[in-house]
């Protein structure tokens, strides 16, 4: 036994995770440059590494340039040797994405079925996660677990959706997934899913609001590096903020929520046709219908960005369905507004655009097992 009660076994499995957790942050790196980063000795760095390459964790793939002497052997983690699956639930369809241990997306699908709350849905659904991962040639004991998000207010357990009133899904339990898959399931509401993949793919983020401009709106609030949950599991509920009393009638059965105006559903509406048809002809300025529409959308979600700033003092991130579509001049505009008469200006490096568009729920869900494996 060593000092203060450390066994010995301890301090192997304590070395190989920091050796394993080295190479994993720096990409790929080599046996001498452990040694020296980690001030650990020359044999104690072998071994773990003959360790982890038993394990699958390594592998030496290639030669540094040489400094004069002889050519540093390149030693990286291997990136698929574990996986996740992410689920992003919607009404009427859903997505699907597979990411590896650095949580970049390897293969992705979506899939439409709609929603009910009936045996023969997630007997669906799980079938085609199932054909998902056959078709993928993943084999079980590389998948970590299959996370899945979903629009509504998950209960602080985990175990089911309390409130889902978009999907009419809040009799939706965890047991649906888990009893029918054999692998570890969770349950995430799908806004704090996209946050988290913020959070993961801009570590320096301390401060944060998230719009999620997805068919519905949904939001986000990260502080302390840490996305909020609250009490009853509805921090960061933008959606259902009041921009107008007298406003149009939302799900919730209030008026006027942020929903009715800036989810891509409301945009749709006022358009009279497909997001993927409005922006092109909008492009194109031979129209100014489309012009006077969105910017109607724009001073709406202005609106709700600068009261957000006031109570979250950090960047304003835009993720979703509707990410994709935001150019330079939308930014501006946004930010034109924001900061019209008020005694906090948003800076534009404050103003971002989100990653992976409307995949943002599956990919951040499906980071939750990567996250774990690592820190195991």
């Amino acid at each position: 036994m060593t000092e203060k009660g450390v066994t010995t076994i301890t301090l192997k499995k304590i070395n190989k995770k920091k050796v394993y957790q080295y190479i994993y942050h720096e990409r790929q790196t080599s046996k001498l440059q452990i040694v020296r980063d980690l001030e650990m000795g020359l044999s104690t760095v072998s071994q773990n590494l003959n360790a982890l390459e038993a394990d699958g964790l390594i592998e030496r793939n290639g030669y540094f340039e040489s400094t004069g002497g002889r050519k540093a052997q390149i030693i990286r983690i291997v990136p698929d040797v574990k996986i996740s699956i992410g689920i992003g639930l919607l009404k009427n369809m859903f997505h699907i994405v597979a990411v590896n241990l650095y949580g970049d997306e390897i293969d992705s699908d979506t899939f439409p079925l709609p929603y009910s709350n009936t045996e023969n849905y997630y007997s669906q659904i799980t079938e085609k996660i199932e054909d998902f991962i056959r078709d993928h040639y993943y084999e079980k004991e590389k998948i970590l677990g299959i996370s899945i998000a979903t629009q509504g207010i998950i209960s602080p357990d985990g175990s089911a959706v309390t409130y889902g009133a978009i999907m009419d899904n809040a009799k939706m339990a965890l047991s649906d997934f888990s009893s029918r898959l054999p692998y570890p399931c969770r349950l995430e509401h799908d806004s704090k899913a996209a946050a988290y993949l913020e959070l993961w793919s801009r570590p320096f983020l301390d401060s944060a609001v998230v719009f999620l401009l997805n068919r519905n709106l949904g939001g986000a609030v990260i502080t302390d590096h840490k996305v909020q949950q609250g009490i009853s599991m509805h921090s960061g509920s933008l959606e259902h903020m009041c921009i107008d009393p007298d406003g149009l009638l939302c799900y919730c059965g209030s008026r006027g929520c942020l929903e009715t105006y800036c989810s891509a559903n409301a945009l749709e509406a006022a358009a009279g046709m497909p997001v993927k048809e409005f922006f092109p002809l909008l492009r194109s300025k031979t129209d100014n219908k489309p012009d006077q529409i969105w910017n109607d959308y724009l001073d709406h979600l202005a609106f709700a960005m600068k009261n957000l700033n006031m109570i979250v003092d950090g960047p304003i991130i835009i993720s979703g369905y509707l990410a994709p579509y935001f150019i330079p001049e939308d930014i501006e505009h946004l930010l034109r507004h924001i900061n019209s008469a008020t005694p906090f200006p948003v800076a534009e490096e404050n103003m971002l655009i989100g990653t992976r568009g409307q995949y943002a729920p599956a990919t951040g869900a499906a980071l939750f097992y990567i996250e774990q494996f690592l820190n195991a």
